[in-house]
């Protein structure tokens, strides 16, 4: 059983918490921005919670366990950080500055909104289905809800960024407007990705909750019939074992490569160290001394 209280991998942020969440990332945000609209990063948040829960009349609440309200605002703050301490590190013409930060968080907490059924959507029953395709159903949400609290100008940019979480595309071969725009894209995919690999639960996660959403998303179990890389997820356990390969995968292609290592951006925020990849790398080691130690030791998880 996972925790009811999830902390963030800081240990100082409840991420069952949105007014935590929300409070932490307003302090940030109006520290490195004076002058930033924190009241709208909080309607930003609490408007997130709302769609997630079943609240707006177009959706319905969240039913995946894996990419769900936790995940998002987990990415958010994640995002956060990594905005702080990538405009405290570069010079006074590459920084992003408030209006894209705003954009950035706004994509980050909508990024997956389309694992989210819309009410009264004729097909599956589960959002996990949506798997293959939720990065353009993100799009779809993010252009309907933006422009209602006055983020209508940000609707382009996070349409084109949203799909830096997204594994069906290079990120290098995203077409973006101009560079900043681009490293906004690429600190939104190292959050997604640090968020995720960090969690102090990552790994059972990965066994309870990722695994049905890609069995409904037919990349795992009897009936899969579809994955990103051609390998269809025979059983929990068999996720489990793959799982070392795409950590590695996400660390040495992704994050450094194709994000151009904005990670380190962390770095700064946290005053030299990098909580997040010693998580990771922490996860990883546990991981691969669980498949060593063979299935009964993976199952105790």
């Amino acid at each position: 059983m996972l925790a009811k209280t999830q902390m963030d991998v800081t240990g100082t942020v409840d991420l069952a918490n949105p007014a935590a969440v929300s409070n932490t990332i307003q302090s940030l945000m109006a520290a490195r921005y004076p002058g930033i609209d924190t009241a709208l990063i909080n309607r930003l948040v609490g408007d997130i919670v709302n769609l997630y829960n079943g609240n707006w009349d177009s959706y319905e609440a969240c039913d995946v366990g894996y990419h769900n309200l936790q995940h998002v605002l987990d990415v958010t703050l994640a995002m956060a950080r990594l905005l702080d301490g990538h405009d405290a590190s570069v010079a006074p013409e590459q920084q992003l500055g408030p209006q894209l930060a705003l954009t950035g968080l706004a994509c980050a907490l909508l990024h997956d909104s389309g694992y989210l059924r819309r009410r009264g959507e004729p097909g599956p029953d589960n959002g996990g289905a949506f798997t293959k395709i939720h990065v353009g159903r993100s799009a779809e949400v993010i252009s309907l809800y933006l422009p209602g609290v006055g983020l209508g100008d940000c609707v382009p940019v996070c349409r084109r960024i949203v799909h830096f979480t997204s594994y069906e595309v290079n990120p290098q071969l995203i077409p973006v407007a101009d560079p900043r725009e681009r490293r906004l894209g690429e600190l939104l995919g190292s959050a997604d990705l640090l968020a995720q690999m960090a969690d102090r639960d990552y790994l059972p996660k990965c066994r309870d909750h990722l695994y049905p959403e890609l069995e409904h998303g037919g990349m795992a179990g009897p009936n899969g019939y579809q994955t990103n890389t051609g390998t269809i997820y025979k059983s929990p356990q068999h996720l489990l074992e793959s799982t070392p390969g795409f950590m590695d995968n996400a660390i040495d292609v992704r994050l450094k490569q194709y994000f151009n290592n904005v990670y380190q951006c962390l770095e700064v925020h946290f005053q030299g160290s990098n909580p997040y990849m010693d998580a990771v790398r922490g996860n990883l080691s546990r991981l691969q001394g669980l498949i060593a130690q063979g299935p009964e030791a993976l199952a105790s998880l």
